[in-house]
């Protein structure tokens, strides 16, 4: 039985090269083998026809937080610090393994079902790990690694060492490991550096949330601020670290090929000629750097620089949606209100950054990120319809259509993984367990607002 498939729709967008009316994508197996005009298409193998669609790469979100969905609206209104120990009280005093299970499950679950096939996700658990796994989604499952004492180090590294070995007994050519240190209020100086030679040793791209925050700032460059005062309160030694944060991770020796960096919304110019020069991804979130306050990134000037930028929704606790057509919509819209011009950026490069962009940042552009002969074959199909007409624009329809649209089909390395919106192999009971979980989260918010 032939594995060729011919996906026929009313718009191709290949990212690399223009949209193509009436196009079709040719499959086999898992690779693409053929894409163009569907009048030109090669015969032979079944056909599919997607009508009044727009076929699209696979969306590419280069960082989340699986296993955090059951906070979706829980942590509102917070200051940055206070909303990251609300987060981490929780992960210790409430939270199970269950929890994050199915936090994980059925935020990969949703994802799927806005065409999102690839997922940076960084956790210090297996949940995202397995749930990628479970779903057949691709990604990257970076495991976080904490220590903000430097006597912290040799017991953080082993801990690290045992979860990878682990880990890397069921990881697949779909679903990679990668390490992250996590930030540099969690984080010491000694541990940036051995997660940085763990990572050379193992072999494993590196990811590290930086530059996301006022009280970061402080925190690096003063010693101030509320993370240095609590860090205080632990018994530990504050002293100021670098000029800035870029400039501490770059003396541990992480500015390099192969490490993402996640927010660098406080970076000045000379810190993103460095990143583009020593050839980091960034995982820009808009959604949660203005809903958390932190501001919004310079996303034009690293474009300019040639970096290599993609999206990212972040966690439900910092962003109630995971709709990468959204953060595209919101890229575009803060670069035009910062700049006050109506093409600072433009709907093809939001979209590249949804897709090409992404895969450029986590490394997989060889893989994924356009329609190309050869790379793996990850598609989305979005109606026409949903994004609302006309669309004889499909870059416009799709970055500044309706919201919240789901895909019609999603295919990964070959496989169907949603039909008309529908996530294949999801448990039907994971909603309802992650909805116990974010009651007790509210219960347990309330008590504590009590005291």
């Amino acid at each position: 039985m032939s594995a060729l498939v011919r996906r026929h729709a009313r718009w191709v967008v290949p990212v690399a090269t223009p949209p193509i009316a009436n196009g079709t994508v040719v499959t086999d197996g898992e690779r693409i083998t053929w894409v163009g005009p569907r009048a030109n298409a090669p015969v032979g193998g079944q056909d599919e026809e997607l009508g009044d669609c727009i076929l699209t790469p696979g969306l590419v979100n280069a960082h989340t937080h699986l296993d955090l969905t059951m906070m979706r609206g829980a942590l509102e209104d917070l200051t940055f610090f206070e909303w990251v120990r609300t987060l981490t009280r929780a992960k210790r005093e409430l939270l199970t393994d269950d929890d994050f299970r199915a936090a994980a499950l059925l935020g990969a679950a949703e994802g799927l079902s806005r065409g999102i096939t690839t997922f940076g996700d960084t956790s210090d658990n297996d949940a995202a790990f397995d749930a990628l796994l479970t779903l057949g989604a691709r990604g990257i499952a970076y495991r976080e690694v904490f220590g903000a004492d430097p006597a912290q180090v040799d017991a953080s590294i082993a801990g690290l060492t045992t979860a990878i070995a682990t880990m890397r007994l069921r990881a697949t050519p779909l679903v990679r490991l990668g390490v992250s240190p996590h930030a540099p209020y969690s984080v010491s100086d000694a541990l940036f550096v051995s997660v940085r030679e763990f990572a050379d040793r193992e072999g494993l791209p590196l990811a590290v949330h930086i530059a996301e925050s006022a009280a970061e700032d402080d925190l690096v460059i003063r010693a101030s601020g509320p993370f240095a005062e609590f860090l205080r309160a632990r018994g530990l030694e504050v002293e100021r670290r670098a000029s800035g944060p870029i400039q501490l991770i770059d003396a541990a020796g992480l500015l390099r090929q192969n490490t993402l960096l996640i927010h660098c919304v406080r970076v000045a110019a000379s810190d993103v000629a460095r990143i583009a020069d020593t050839g980091c991804g960034i995982a820009h979130c808009p959604t949660s750097n203005a809903k958390l306050g932190h501001g919004v990134a310079p996303l034009r000037e690293f474009l300019a620089t040639g970096a290599r930028v993609g999206l990212g929704s972040d966690s439900m606790a910092s962003n109630n949606t995971m709709d990468l057509l959204a953060e595209a919509r919101l890229a575009v819209l803060q670069q035009r209100a910062i700049t006050k011009t109506p093409d600072a950026l433009p709907a093809r490069a939001a979209f590249r950054l949804a897709t090409l962009g992404g895969a450029e940042a986590l490394r997989l552009d060889d893989e994924i990120g356009s329609l190309v002969p050869g790379k793996q074959a990850d598609l989305a199909a979005f109606r026409v319809s949903d994004l609302g007409l006309p669309a004889e624009d499909p870059l416009a329809a799709l970055v500044f259509g309706a919201g919240q649209v789901v895909a019609h089909r999603v295919i990964i390395a070959g496989r169907e993984r949603v039909r008309d919106g529908v996530v294949t192999d999801l448990d039907p009971g994971v909603p309802a367990r992650v909805r116990a979980a974010a009651l007790r989260l509210t219960q347990w918010r309330s008590a504590r607002a009590a005291l």
